[in-house]
């Protein structure tokens, strides 16, 4: 039986487009009507996801409740959200949810286990949300994998990277921040990771897996496969 995807996005909103772009791009299809139905709720002014888990801001969980149910009653057969900072509060959605919840986390670990057979170390990429409340760390760990993230003055440069005056969320995805992003991927690297985990939406913007000498981690790529495969369609050879 074949659903109608639902994106809860808007953060930010040039993460929600490339990610509903990785579902068309790799979706076979030869025409329009063999694509997927695609619900997409972007909200850019659901309250900083980072700022609620250091303490610093409201909680987002009430915002994201309420576009949960205007995809639910727009007709969506499962939702999925391309924030990965947003995922510290998935439990609390999943269960309030009356549609299945794609977890990013969930799917990333499962295919970097069946992609990378014996990794051991994975570096991340990510905000200082995700980093501090271990969202990577404990699924993977658990997994026997461990988590290296940047110290904390290039864990800065990350948050500058992504969150700036001329960062990718201000929709520059060339210089600084590409060289900032690509310059603390290479160092998790040195440090001995044998992947990197392209730990925040904003991440595959602007670092590829060609810019790398081991392999990319992309949970917008694997959800955006995980959503054509449980909306019931095939993916794109």
């Amino acid at each position: 039986m074949k659903k109608m995807i639902g994106i809860l996005g808007g953060m930010g909103p040039e993460a929600t487009v490339y990610f509903f772009n990785l579902i068309v791009k790799h979706t076979a299809a030869s025409k329009d009507r063999d694509h997927i139905k695609v619900l997409i709720w972007n909200d850019p002014t659901i309250p900083p996801r980072t700022d609620a888990i250091l303490g610093l801001g409201p909680s987002p969980l009430p915002r994201l409740l309420a576009g949960v149910k205007v995809l639910e009653q727009g007709g969506a057969g499962l939702i999925v959200m391309p924030c990965i900072t947003a995922h510290y509060f998935a439990a609390e959605i999943a269960a309030r949810s009356k549609v299945p919840f794609i977890d990013l986390l969930e799917e990333s670990l499962r295919t970097a286990k069946k992609r990378i057979p014996g990794l051991v170390k994975a570096g991340l990429i990510a905000s200082t949300g995700t980093v501090e409340s271990r969202l990577f760390h404990k699924p993977f760990e658990k997994s026997g994998i461990e988590i290296l993230t940047p110290k904390p003055a290039e864990q800065r440069a990350v948050m500058e990277a992504i969150f700036g005056e001329n960062g990718i969320k201000a929709g520059v995805t060339t210089g600084r921040p590409r060289t900032a992003i690509l310059r603390l991927a290479r160092g998790l690297i040195g440090r001995g990771a044998e992947a990197v985990i392209a730990g925040c939406t904003e991440v595959p913007l602007v670092l590829r897996e060609s810019d790398l000498a081991v392999p990319l981690i992309e949970p917008m790529r694997i959800g955006a496969l995980a959503c054509i495969r449980k909306a019931g369609y095939r993916i794109r050879e």
